[in-house]
């Protein structure tokens, strides 16, 4: 590749073309390191919000991880809305993240971009060869670095063949005497691009070629940390209070760090000279030692900053759908275990629903109560609902690339919703039917065979409780003991039929004009029986024994 091109059409495309495959090179390494991280993450995040520091440098190991501040916010903004972290536990998360993702700019500032063609070489080696899922995700991210410095080899030789052109100087000139516009590009770049460092790393390439000084660049430095919290922002569009609150603290602290160190960037400026003897490696400490700064000044003032967002952010009056889902996030499915976690806690959270449905049913067929019938109906629209959009949202998540744990997850989550939903239609279609013809039709029961429906109905809402709870902890044991008692249900409703036929010959009023609707619903609680152990199966990780 030569630096001669004279065309402005190829300068333009060798330009954008570098712009590309920055980015992903950027995707490429967060993809791989989260791979590697694997499910540790996700174990994390509930543990290390209990210490600031601790949470400060989690929130820098998850940046350097996901390769992207933007990114880690995003992800606090889904978590913060799912329940999992509050607004104090995530500001040390935030203020870590922006120091992590500055290690990404010292990388690229080493401006090794003569030997991204073996580093690609070497990554797609091991991609190509290795067995191991690990192994492979180390072999992405090594492919993705490469890809990020051949990206910033392209777009030096771009920049080569105009940075002699006045109109060129000229506008690099305007930044170093209006910084305040250097400061609204760099902020809007980096909110379209999506990346700090993608910005940053142009900055860089434009320094090594002599086009930007280091007092041109502190602006842009600015800019870049500004507009990286334009996409956690964006995500708290429609989200809750709380997750609104996380994203105005990030908006805020890097506001604020930028308009308390902006009077002083000519010292700043001198003394970020001293720290190393090359442009691109001054502008990355510049980076990073901004972002050091910011830790340094909120992290003791956490309280006063979380009461401040509070009061700016204030929340609406309460009023909750049940049927909308409260722990799914759309901005968690490019981190697959948090958005499997938070799919799991929605499944359950219908589970709750349908057992509700479930604890109602000896009522409805004592009480003669239009209105229990209708609020029953109405719990299994919300879980027909939630049903559908846990389904969505795993076929969106299904779009990524899962790990085999993952994919096994996925799956375990759906056969539960489905077995779930196959619950709340038995009790809405079937039992919701028995019971409006007892009441249309004035039937009684005996008062034996309502005592054996009343302690059927309890054996298997215990049963169906124990399964819930088995899935909620991953417990094989308990599964294991939901599915020995299928057969013993299955004896108890041979031994209440013959009990209700035994009434039936002794010419019991109550037991012949409620025969049909008896037995019916004690065909149905042992239908609802099967899908309970079908669940407890899923646990165990085994497909359920034939019926």
């Amino acid at each position: 590749m030569t630096s001669d091109f004279g065309s402005p059409l190829l300068i333009i495309l060798l330009f954008a073309g570098g712009v590309a495959i920055l980015l992903h090179g950027l995707q490429l390494v967060g993809s791989g390191l989260q791979d590697l991280a694997g499910k540790g993450l996700r174990a994390l995040i509930t543990s290390v919000t209990r210490n600031r520091i601790v949470a400060t440098l989690f929130g820098a190991f998850l940046s350097a991880v996901m390769q992207s501040s933007s990114a880690t916010t995003v992800l606090l903004v889904g978590l913060t809305r799912a329940g999992l972290v509050s607004l104090p536990q995530a500001i040390p998360i935030i203020l870590g993240a922006d120091i992590g993702t500055t290690l990404t700019v010292q990388l690229i500032a080493f401006q090794v971009q003569r030997l991204s063609p073996l580093i690609i070489a070497v990554g797609f080696l091991i991609q190509a060869v290795a067995k191991r899922k690990k192994a492979k995700s180390a072999g992405m991210a090594i492919l993705g670095f490469g890809f990020i410095f051949l990206a910033l080899g392209m777009l030096t030789q771009a920049i080569r063949p105009i940075q002699s052109e006045p109109w060129v100087q000229n506008v690099f000139k305007s930044v170093e005497d209006a910084p305040l516009i250097g400061i609204a590009g760099a902020a809007l770049l980096t909110a379209l691009l999506h990346s700090s460092a993608a910005t940053l790393g142009i900055a860089l390439a434009m320094g090594g070629e002599g086009l930007l000084t280091l007092k041109g660049a502190l602006p842009i430095i600015l800019g870049a940390n500004i507009g990286t919290s334009a996409p956690a922002w964006f995500a708290s569009f429609g989200a809750s209070t709380e997750a609104k609150r996380v994203a105005m603290a990030h908006v805020l602290s890097k506001l604020i760090g930028a308009l308390l160190i902006y009077p002083f960037l000519s010292p700043f400026e001198s003394w970020i000279t001293e720290t190393a003897a090359t442009l691109p490696r001054q502008i990355a400490n510049a980076h990073t030692f901004f972002n050091i700064g910011l830790a340094a000044l909120f992290l003791p003032l956490t309280g006063p900053l979380c009461r401040g967002i509070t009061w700016l952010v204030s929340a609406p009056p309460p009023h909750e759908d049940p049927s909308k889902p409260k722990y799914i996030d759309p901005q968690l499915l490019d981190s697959p275990p948090f958005a499997l976690e938070q799919a799991a806690r929605e499944a359950l959270r219908m589970a709750g629903v349908v057992q509700g449905m479930f604890k109602q049913v000896p009522r409805i067929f004592t009480e003669n109560d239009e209105s229990l019938l209708e609020e029953i109906e109405r719990q299994e629209e919300v879980v027909d609902h939630l049903n559908r959009e846990i389904k969505l949202y795993l076929t969106r998540l299904s779009q990524n690339a899962l790990t085999a744990d993952d994919s096994d997850r996925e799956m375990a989550i759906l056969d539960l919703i489905k077995d779930l939903e196959n619950i709340g239609d038995i009790i809405d279609k079937n039992l919701i039917e028995l019971a409006r013809k007892r009441i249309y039709s004035g039937r009684r029961f005996s008062g034996a065979g309502l005592r054996e429906l009343n302690d059927f109905h309890k054996l298997i809402s215990d049963d169906l409780d124990m399964a819930i709870d088995a899935f909620a902890r991953q417990d094989p044991e308990m599964a294991e003991r939901v599915i020995k008692e299928k057969a013993r249900i299955r004896q108890r409703e041979r031994e209440l039929s013959t009990s209700h036929i035994h009434r039936l010959h002794e010419g019991i009023s109550e037991t012949i004009e409620s025969s049909s609707i008896h037995l019916d619903i004690l065909t149905n609680l042992k239908r609802i029986t099967s899908h309970i152990t079908s669940i407890a199966h899923t646990v165990i990780g085994r497909g359920p024994a034939a019926p």
